[in-house]
């Protein structure tokens, strides 16, 4: 994910159409608001209007993309370039998207969202809804919906998870992923960790699919012994 803060819009999409023609157009870009605190607090930039910003970002980014110039004179983005950068196709985009008019923009403007800190019920019962009829409603087709959650196969899920609730601290205090924890009804990221015998990690992944999820992206944090086994029980996922 990259966040569109600072990088002006034309400068990222010169960048992603170099890479998908390195990579024969296997790239799917990804893009987000970021933070209050990394945005405003530490690198400067006005966070005020992070809503208006993404969908101005995405007046110039897109066409940009799609090989055509772009002309707009927006408050946050101003941009009037035309690229010539080779890309052997458009580039798909995801959004960082949790919030409903946050979700709304990337269904009706990109090819999805891509969450983090966001459980089943949230995914079933906010996430798919809002984003698809937005899909739905600008002729779209239905939009991906990526979940990335923390995973852990291990014979002592109590430790696994305490190691969660260190690791991921910060994700439970940051205001979209308390929001989206809060909706899930967890008291932090322990709580939508992934975490148990091979079965049961399984079970889990297979109720974010029943719940929407298009892509599931395992977010493994242990090491030792537990970290090898849960990659090798993923990579059984693939088969």
């Amino acid at each position: 994910m990259v966040p569109t803060y600072p990088r002006h819009p034309a400068v990222l999409a010169q960048q992603a159409r170099t890479v998908a023609a390195a990579v024969d157009g296997r790239l799917i870009l990804g893009i987000g608001l970021s933070h209050k605190i990394v945005i405003e607090d530490m690198y400067g930039y006005d966070f005020s209007k992070p809503i208006l910003h993404m969908k101005e970002y995405l007046a110039v980014l897109l066409p940009l993309l799609d090989g055509e110039p772009a002309a707009f004179n927006g408050t946050t983005v101003r941009a009037n370039i035309g690229l010539t950068t080779p890309s052997p196709g458009r580039v798909p985009v995801m959004i960082a998207a949790l919030g409903a008019q946050m979700l709304r923009l990337a269904g009706a403007q990109a090819d999805g969202t891509v969450l983090w800190m966001t459980g089943p019920a949230t995914v079933r019962d906010h996430v798919v809804p809002v984003i698809t009829e937005a899909a739905a409603s600008a002729g779209r087709p239905s939009p991906r919906v990526v979940c990335i959650l923390p995973v852990c196969v291990t014979d002592d899920p109590d430790n696994a998870r305490e190691r969660a609730s260190r690791v991921f601290a910060i994700y439970g205090q940051l205001p979209s992923y308390r929001a989206m924890l809060d909706r899930e009804g967890a008291a932090g990221p322990a709580d939508v960790a992934i975490v148990g015998h091979e079965d049961t990690v399984a079970a889990q992944i297979a109720t974010l699919a029943e719940a929407g999820v298009t892509d599931f992206v395992a977010g493994e944090y242990t090491g030792g012994p537990d970290g090898a086994r849960t990659r090798a029980f993923l990579r059984t996922l693939l088969n």
